[in-house]
């Protein structure tokens, strides 16, 4: 069966079918062979037996013409009479001349029976006997020799003829018998040829039946298998094995089937982990995107805080701007009255209530300077607290405040020693004009630190003017900042929706892989 199994199917086909063609030709061409050896036997045995008999018939025929043409010339005496049984036995000796010579002749070809052979010889003998006794009997009838004619016809002619009867009957009889024992002869053959002919077709039948079951089981088989096999993987089993045994068609096909099944056992294994990676990536983003837009909301909320701080911060540098401008003109007025203080120490001499009423003011002026200075050093360090939280964008105003707190402590301590001169001065009027040029001097540097001080002050407002217009610009890069992070939370809500759809996808993908079962699986 192995060698079977290896034929391919076309060899397996064109080996049964040629085996019945050559098995069913063969049959055939022994029954035509015989049936036609048989007829053509027959046919001659046939024809050679009936052209013998019929031969046999004509002597037998003539040999009573000339009996009896012979007999009729001894009794008739008209010479008509005489003249047409003449003719008549002279039509009837060659009649039996012809027909025994042909009789001999046919007996003598091959395939003639040597008991045909010695009848017929026999039969020709008895002729040649009574032909010329037959012949004497005429010529004496003819010469008027009645009486002698009817002695040999009686002594003679009658043996013979009644010889010559027998013998050709006796042919006859034996032809008939050959012929009928050669009918039997050739009954029997041809039922014993029709009995092997029967077991031949039978034997063919076998052997197609052999055939057909062999070329059905060779092929429905692993037909069957191999149905069977992709149904299995129609319904997703992929965990079935194929045990291939053949090297035919069918055996390359199961092969085929299998190696399909491998490709496809391989293919749903890697979608299956893709799909698998898919869902639990798809699930992180998820998670990721949910995180993401709750920072993004914080961020927002902390976006729209800063946004109002930056706005407080911009009315506080509006204000600090403003109080800054105030300064400036305070400190010009200041550098005016030391200015005109200056002018006045010459009459210091003079009018010494004078100076003392100028030094009250000057104290008066000094205590606003510090109340001034005071709130300065309070709008700086506001400032530089601002600047802290405004981060790198306000290092610049922290160095700014930094500077103006700088300026409103030395302004402020300025102003308490003009304020202690002050005093030292009111209280060393009544001592003498001799500290009023000292005073002059010690004017004089009021005047000049005055003068810093109103320079410094128009500096912080501008400064201060400056870091409005900045926190104005912060203001706006912050809002633009808050929209945004708004537009990014609206992105990340997009996102959300599709990492949860690409999600739901991926759980599709994993339930349709699902329905493949594969080993371990």
């Amino acid at each position: 069966m192995s060698i079977w199994n290896s034929l391919s199917v076309k060899h397996k086909l064109i080996g049964a079918f040629g085996l019945l063609i050559l098995l069913i030709t063969g049959l055939s061409a022994v029954a035509l062979l015989t049936i036609v050896d048989d007829g053509e036997r027959f046919a001659g045995h046939v024809k050679g037996v009936e052209a013998r008999a019929a031969l046999a018939n004509e002597v037998r025929h003539a040999v009573d013409r000339r009996a009896i043409a012979a007999r009729n010339l001894v009794l008739v005496t008209r010479p008509e009479d005489l003249a047409m049984e003449k003719a008549a036995v002279q039509a009837a000796v060659e009649d039996v001349r012809r027909a025994m010579t042909a009789l001999q002749a046919l007996s003598a070809q091959p395939g003639v029976p040597a008991e045909a052979r010695d009848r017929v010889a026999e039969m020709a003998r008895v002729e040649a006997l009574y032909e010329p006794v037959a012949l004497s009997i005429v010529s004496q009838a003819l010469a008027g020799q009645r009486d002698a004619a009817i002695t040999a016809m009686n002594e003679q002619c009658r043996p013979l003829l009644a010889q010559l009867v027998r013998v050709s009957d006796d042919y006859l009889r034996y032809t008939a018998e050959s012929s009928a024992q050669r009918v039997a002869a050739t009954q029997a053959q041809h039922s014993e040829r029709l009995g092997l002919l029967t077991a031949g077709g039978l034997l063919s039948v076998l052997i197609a039946c052999l055939s057909a079951w062999a070329i059905l089981r060779a092929v429905v088989h692993p037909l069957t298998r191999a149905v069977e096999q992709i149904d299995a993987v129609a319904r997703g089993h992929l965990d079935t094995e194929l045990q291939v045994d053949r090297q035919d068609e069918f055996g390359r096909l199961l092969q085929s089937i299998q190696a399909m099944q491998n490709s496809l056992r391989t293919l749903v294994a890697s979608v299956r982990h893709g799909a698998d990676s898919l869902q639990l990536a798809s699930a992180e983003i998820a998670q990721g995107n949910h995180d993401l837009s709750s920072r993004t909301e914080h961020q927002a909320s902390a976006l729209q805080q800063t946004a109002s701080s930056m706005e407080q911060l911009g009315a506080t540098v509006r204000q600090t701007a403003e109080n800054a401008s105030q300064a400036n003109q305070l400190a010009q007025g200041a550098s005016q009255v030391a200015l005109r203080g200056g002018a006045a120490v010459g009459q210091v001499v003079d009018t010494m209530r004078g100076i003392h009423a100028s030094s009250q003011r000057i104290a008066d002026i000094t205590s606003v300077i510090d109340g001034i200075a005071f709130q300065t050093n309070i709008l700086a360090l506001n400032a530089a607290v601002e600047a802290a939280r405004a981060g790198e964008q306000g290092r610049g105003f922290a160095v700014v405040a930094s500077e103006v707190r700088s300026l409103a402590t030395r302004s402020a301590e300025a102003a308490r020693e003009i304020k202690q001169l002050i005093h030292d001065s009111v209280a060393r009027v009544e001592t003498g004009s001799l500290q009023v040029e000292q005073a002059g001097q010690t004017m004089n540097e009021v005047v000049a630190s005055i003068q810093r001080v109103t320079s410094l002050m128009a500096e912080i407002s501008n400064a201060s003017a400056e870091q409005s217009a900045g926190m104005g610009q912060v203001g706006g890069a912050v809002t633009s900042m808050d929209q945004v992070t708004q537009q990014n939370a609206a992105l990340v809500e997009q996102m959300s929706a599709a990492a949860s759809s690409l999600n739901a996808q991926a759980q599709d993908l994993v339930r349709a892989v699902g329905v493949f079962r594969m080993a371990g699986h």
